[in-house]
């Protein structure tokens, strides 16, 4: 016995003293500081979920990553008041974690705001990083700060001075943010080495939870006093599952909900019942990770986009988004977005040059015909939005199914089945990944 603890005791002795190999060694961890994101003009923390997503997914704690919901129409607040928010989540995220400053990303009009911001020298002290994304321009780094350039389609003459410059010509303006390809920029940036993967990487059973908030689309605003309710829905067929909702949440004045646990790879039905309007259902892809910035894009009832369009106890009208534009004429790189078994995607109403990311499509004139000659002209006018005539015949009691389908540019088909709502008391929102 004396003779076998003596080995055991010589064997540690002489494992503490042999180098560990690279294989045996612990990886080393890169720095990793609170991220926030400011959204562009008609914009939300949605444009940020799958690079938040692809963070957490390369060791990021999905806690520490936030995107700054404000109201780009500047109708409810002003700069200075969004400002103010912003030096409140910083100043948050900063005590949470520890962290001496926060890696920052604009888009669009929010590169406006960010470099606005960081023109402060005081708030720029705060700030590690920032990512500017196919936004404005500058002559320096906005408050000194290192910078990370990334642009999409357009004239590669477009630069800040003094930063790293990254210009991805044949992505679209709200793709730049989106893409894996960026996502490698900014990772590399961030941390200073390049991530261990692109893809969003499925998390362990009992681990996933869901949160956002709903808000009044283009203010961001929260929808207060409205009732939302979760269902488990039929992979296939979006039906609602037997039983109650597995979640109620009554929101507060910012819209909050959750967060709840989810099950990986499980589609649900979000349902915003509110006394006075239609009852709005919101439909996504299956998760398979934990996200904290879901967004219901709601409207006030009777007006703005919701005012434009007809309603019917016999057609569905149907709101289909996706955080990568819409291509219907660039041949075989085109998008296809088949509705009932029609590609309702062409040159007319998905040129490229639209950069439509949300499509409205409704049965016109309630004729219950489609015409897709010409997209509808109010819808068409609205910034990174596009209608179409499109009839999509209504079931009572939701008996029935409205078949969509997306075949990406970049990659396969992809089903998201919704039931076909009456359109008289329903509106139906379906959020389309925009990564393969």
């Amino acid at each position: 016995m004396r003779r076998k603890v003596f080995v055991l005791a010589a064997v540690a002795l002489l494992a503490t003293a042999l180098p560990v190999s690279s294989a045996q060694a612990e990886p080393s961890t890169p720095a990793r500081r609170p991220v926030v994101f400011v959204h562009g003009s008609a914009g939300s923390a949605m444009q940020f979920q799958t690079q938040a997503k692809r963070l957490a997914s390369n060791g990021y704690p999905a806690e520490i990553i936030e995107a700054h919901d404000y109201d780009s129409t500047f109708a409810t607040e002003t700069p200075d008041q969004i400002f103010a928010r912003l030096d409140q989540r910083i100043a948050r995220l900063l005590a949470q974690t520890g962290a001496d400053k926060v890696d920052l990303l604009g888009h669009s009009l929010g590169t406006f705001m960010a470099q606005s911001y960081l023109a402060s020298p005081l708030r720029a002290a705060t700030v590690a990083h920032y990512v500017n994304l196919d936004g404005r321009t500058a002559t320096a780094l906005p408050g000194g700060v290192p910078t990370l350039a990334v642009w999409g389609e357009g004239s590669t003459e477009r630069t800040i001075i003094g930063a790293t410059n990254v210009y991805f010509s044949d992505q679209s303006h709200t793709q730049v943010v989106t893409s894996p390809e960026t996502f490698v920029q900014v990772y590399r940036f961030f941390t200073g080495a390049g991530p261990r993967t692109t893809q969003l990487l499925p998390e362990p059973p009992g681990r996933l939870t869901l949160s956002g908030r709903a808000v009044l689309f283009p203010t961001n605003v929260g929808v207060a006093g409205a009732t939302l309710q979760v269902y488990a829905i039929n992979p296939l067929t979006g039906a609602r599952r037997p039983g109650p909702p597995l979640e109620t949440f009554v929101l507060p004045e910012d819209g909050s909900f959750g967060p709840f646990r989810a099950l990986g790879f499980r589609r649900y039905e979000f349902a915003l019942v509110r006394e006075g309007a239609a009852t709005h259902h919101f439909y996504f892809q299956p998760s398979v990770r934990s996200d904290r910035l879901i967004r219901l894009l709601a409207g006030i009832p009777g007006q703005g986009l919701d005012a434009l369009t007809e309603k019917s106890e016999a057609h569905t009208n149907l709101v289909i988004s996706r955080n990568k534009e819409w291509w219907g004429d660039q041949g075989e790189g085109s998008d296809a977005l088949y509705v009932n078994g029609q590609n309702i995607l062409n040159a007319a109403n998905t040129p490229r040059v639209k950069r439509a990311i949300g499509i409205f499509a409704y049965d016109r004139f309630v004729d219950r015909a489609t015409d897709l000659t010409a997209p509808i002209p109010a819808f068409f006018a609205q910034t990174f939005i596009t209608g179409m005539d499109v009839y999509v015949p209504a079931a009572p009691a939701n008996l029935g199914i409205a078949f969509v389908a997306v075949k990406s540019r970049t990659g396969g088909l992809e089903l998201v089945n919704v039931p076909n709502w009456p359109s008289a008391q329903h509106r139906v929102t379906i959020q389309v990944n925009d990564y393969d």
